[in-house]
């Protein structure tokens, strides 16, 4: 069924009420038990722990009303993708605890992302909660974009002379943290900034909300062939936050992401990029460009 502007105001306000209430529980609890599960090729995709399912539990009760009245499918990461969401008109798409890696090592950068897609991969609805600082996140498109409840307005974040990159440890991995400057430091000259820092890693969610944050500001992963690179539910909230920012979240060549993807829910197949401004997004993809080009066959 389609959906009125009432009507995304009102599944928005179901969201925000699920996503503080599993977010308290996250914020109050500690893992007892934790088990692997299939998933991606990194430890972070492959942990999940007892405050997971639960949190997922307090946020599916929530909604479940609301699936049944507007007729909507659901994503969630701990359950089996059952293919409503290919033929219902909007899904939600829930990670009920982005970041399990870090929540067990108690480190900041976990959260609960709640986030309503339209059957062509249109973000229409996007809520987070960082558990560590209460904060919640959230926007309805054509809305804007509110920080606890109040209105967040790019004038109003301070911009700096230092781009920062903030991503998750498994990227460093691969990488390596002289790879990744070396790249990024022609960008921050291009335009105009002195120097690169990596920010504190986290899980997707939370280094997209730090790109609002602390601009010039980006986060990326470019594609590989292995499945991972962040799945539907990792990037749908955060990709509405961005739309109603003026920000950019797009794969890493610059096209809108794919988030009811068909053939998977990883997406590794193009990469991300969230970017701060529209011009640090081009740069970005324009390093993708020239890194495939290099490894190209001659």
């Amino acid at each position: 069924m389609s959906l009125t502007a009432h009507d995304l105001e009102v599944l928005a306000t179901t969201a925000i009420t699920a996503a503080r209430e599993a977010g308290e529980l996250i914020a109050r609890s500690r893992p007892q038990t934790i088990d692997a599960k299939p998933g991606g090729h990194s430890p972070a995709s492959q942990v999940v722990t007892e405050v997971d399912r639960n949190a997922e539990g307090i946020i599916m009760r929530l909604l479940a009303p609301t699936v049944a009245q507007f007729d909507l499918g659901v994503l969630t990461e701990e359950q089996p993708d059952d293919g409503a969401r290919l033929h219902k008109e909007h899904s939600w798409c829930i990670d009920p605890l982005d970041g399990t890696l870090p929540f067990i090592e108690g480190r900041p950068g976990y959260s609960v992302s709640i986030g309503l897609i339209a059957r062509d991969g249109t973000p229409r609805i996007g809520v987070v909660f960082d558990p560590v600082g209460r904060t919640l996140f959230h926007a309805v498109a054509g809305g804007g974009l509110f920080r606890d409840g109040d209105r967040w307005p790019r004038a109003s974040r301070p911009r700096g002379d230092t781009l920062t990159l903030f991503t998750d440890r498994s990227f460093l991995d691969r990488h390596g943290r002289d790879e990744v400057l070396a790249m990024l430091e022609p960008v921050a000259r291009d335009l105009g900034l002195s120097r690169v820092e990596i920010g504190p890693t986290g899980a997707a969610v939370m280094n997209a909300c730090r790109v609002l944050a602390h601009p010039p500001a980006c986060y990326f992963k470019f594609p590989k062939r292995q499945p991972g690179g962040g799945s539907l539910w990792d990037y749908a909230a955060t990709a509405c936050l961005f739309a109603e920012a003026g920000a950019v979240a797009t794969d890493i060549e610059g096209r809108p992401l794919e988030l009811n993807r068909r053939d998977s829910t990883f997406m590794n197949h193009r990469g991300i990029s969230f970017a701060s401004d529209p011009a640090l997004a081009a740069r970005i993809s324009a390093v993708w460009a020239e890194r495939r080009g290099e490894s190209a066959p001659g």
